[in-house]
């Protein structure tokens, strides 16, 4: 079959577009046939490697897509062949306490879909039956793989680590990121208020357009801390702090909260690393919760809402399977509004 692979770490330019082997299934498995996958920013991750990260090679990258059933394992009984499905991309062991608890995330062994197995930029990807998830009939596939990777984490970030609730401030950065056009929905869905960044006046309208209150340029406005406290919240100062960002945003994170507030980080797509004052932490009665990916009920939780249409994974462009390159290097740029896409037929 055709992929989307990398036979050595390095840059997004070691992606090659060619024929790998096919993919033979378990009893527990789904063989499913690509119509779309999403580009996430863990795909360059993983090209770029990182330490302790051991997969063998050519590795077929991709965590999100939807597509066609082509094949079920002899143990599934809930997925027939010719389903429409989409699918969770963390995967777990399903035996250990946390698996058998409903946290699959704690389990020793979880991990994403093209990040140390083989992923969906291919003609064909597998994954367990309990990670499928079917697509409601007249609902579009395009979406369905858009929605899945940024849209539970997310929900896990708002909903389960810092329940928020009607009338919280919620600030959001970089608003054209994936995970960010998701959690702006997701935030007004529940009645918050939604200060959101990001860099150009036309991704301003977008993050308007999607629910934000209020979106600030932040070349425009280098230090707007001062500005929400004062202005936009009247001193009352934000609530719940969504970062992915790390290093360029996590200092001004920890300024923003109210004293009780929460930060929740999912990633830090600007670096790991950075200084931070103690003394805001401990004086602010501060919390700082980190979060990945989310369990299968929140899964099937926010992709209901995304089923019923009230909430709307945003898509910015679709490429050809065979520019999967040219894909990753667009969302490297960080140009987008909401996901980019790979197309497959």
């Amino acid at each position: 079959m055709k992929a989307a692979y990398f036979s050595k770490h390095g840059k997004i330019d070691e992606i090659s577009i060619g024929e790998v082997d096919d993919l033979s299934i378990s009893p527990n498995e789904v063989l499913i046939e690509t119509r779309f996958a999403a580009l996430n920013h863990l795909d360059i991750f993983v090209i770029n490697g990182w330490p302790g990260l051991n997969i063998k090679k050519p590795h077929v990258i991709g965590a999100d897509g939807s597509g066609i059933v082509k094949e079920v394992g002899s143990q599934v009984t809930t997925i027939d062949v010719g389903e429409e499905v989409t699918i969770n991309p963390g995967i777990s062991c399903g035996k250990c306490e946390f698996c058998l608890s409903g946290r699959q995330v704690f389990c020793k062994n979880f991990s994403i879909i093209g990040e140390h197995g083989w992923g969906t930029f291919a003609e064909y990807f597998k994954i367990p039956e309990i990670n499928v998830l079917k697509v409601p009939k007249m609902f579009p596939l395009d979406k369905a793989a858009a929605a899945p990777l940024t849209f539970l984490t997310a929900y896990r970030m708002l909903k389960t680590q810092a329940n928020v609730k009607q009338g919280d401030y919620v600030f959001i950065h970089g608003a054209g990121g994936g995970i960010s056009t998701a959690a702006i929905q997701i935030a007004k869905y529940f009645g918050a208020k939604v200060i959101a960044t990001t860099s150009t006046p036309e991704k301003i309208a977008k993050a308007i357009d999607i629910g934000a209150d209020h979106v600030l340029n932040y070349n425009e406005m280098k230090d707007y801390t001062k500005y929400v406290y004062k202005e936009l919240t009247e001193r009352h100062g934000i609530d719940i702090v969504i970062d992915s960002i790390g290093k360029a945003t996590f200092q001004n994170s920890i300024r923003l909260l109210r004293p009780g507030g929460q930060l929740i980080t999912c990633g830090a797509t600007t670096g790991p690393f950075t200084k931070l004052n103690i003394a805001n932490l401990f004086w602010k009665h501060l919390e700082i919760k980190g979060t990945s990916m989310g369990t299968q009920g929140e899964f099937r939780e926010v992709m209901k809402l995304v089923f019923e249409r009230k909430l709307n994974p945003i898509i910015d462009k679709i490429f050809p399977f065979n520019q999967t390159g040219e894909a990753e290097t667009y969302l490297n740029s960080g140009n987008q509004f909401g996901k980019v896409l790979l197309n497959f037929f």
